[in-house]
């Protein structure tokens, strides 16, 4: 059903994408000019994601040289994770926060990252933290950042055009002589506000796929369901330095004291992320 959903909010995407380049350029002009623009904005983001959220974060590698005690901890975690789930091994990096949470990145399973803080090495017990990397190897076997990266490509594409629609006007009138500027005025507001409502939708629905494809990679549901529990305290009681363009990555949205409406958050609500988790039958 996640998977369906996603295929479905992809389409809707898509289906903006093609109703609104022909609203602005009957001839397909301006759906053209902006895919490529937002293609080639989105190509850099995806190839060279994993170096900028890493470097953003202020994360620090682990391995047996470097950081030994925490590479000592994870490492044959998340090799025997990687062995159920048919994975290779990613690298493992720590963030110096004492808030917890943790996120994954790279372009595909051979070049991927979990990074975790500090914080969730210090409040979580192993059965938390094998859930919490079970999420993030999730998102890496789905492939979630090669799907956002989609979503993004269409959602800037639609924002590039409501902005061309602004300065260059769109549509036909009805004796086919000119723009209208009433469809102009409507792509430059409702587009991109309906582009990132469905984007959002997207990684919401991720977030639940990678919960129950973590569950079943570990055979049970408790351990993840009870680090999120935990996770959603504690994010309100620490602060996290997050980067807001990098909040959609972490497993619980790091909180500043901003709220944010439901229809409006890049992921969904925990307790209801917990209740499936405890609802989940695994045979």
């Amino acid at each position: 059903m996640n998977g369906l959903k996603t295929a479905l909010l992809l389409g809707t995407l898509s289906g903006m994408l093609v109703v609104g380049g022909n609203l602005l350029s009957p001839g397909g002009n301006g759906m053209t000019i902006g895919l490529v623009m937002a293609i080639g904005l989105n190509f850099f983001s995806y190839f060279f994601s994993e170096k900028m959220a890493l470097k953003a974060s202020g994360a620090i590698r682990v391995s047996e040289t470097e950081n030994p005690q925490i590479y000592r901890r994870l490492e044959p975690m998340t090799r025997q994770l990687c062995q159920r789930m048919d994975l290779p091994m990613p690298k493992l990096w720590v963030i110096p926060e004492q808030a917890p949470n943790a996120f994954a990145t790279g372009r595909n399973p051979k070049n991927s990252s979990v990074a975790v803080t500090a914080g969730l090495l210090e409040l979580m017990n192993q059965d938390e933290i094998e859930g919490v990397i079970a999420h993030e190897l999730a998102h890496i076997k789905n492939r979630d950042i090669l799907i956002s990266s989609i979503a993004a490509t269409v959602a800037a594409a639609l924002t590039y055009m409501a902005q061309m629609a602004l300065w260059f006007g769109g549509g036909r009138r009805d004796d086919d002589e000119g723009p209208n500027p009433m469809v102009a005025l409507l792509m430059l507001f409702l587009a991109p506000v309906a582009a990132g409502i469905i984007q959002m939708a997207i990684s919401r629905t991720r977030e639940y796929a990678a919960d129950e494809t973590a569950a079943r990679a570990i055979g049970t549901g408790g351990g993840l369901a009870s680090a999120l529990g935990r996770l959603e305290g504690w994010s309100k009681r620490i602060p996290m330095h997050s980067n807001e363009a990098m909040s959609h990555m972490y497993i619980v949205k790091p909180l500043t004291g901003q709220s944010l409406a439901k229809l409006f958050s890049t992921h969904p609500p925990t307790q209801e992320r917990v209740a499936r988790l405890r609802a989940l039958q695994i045979g």
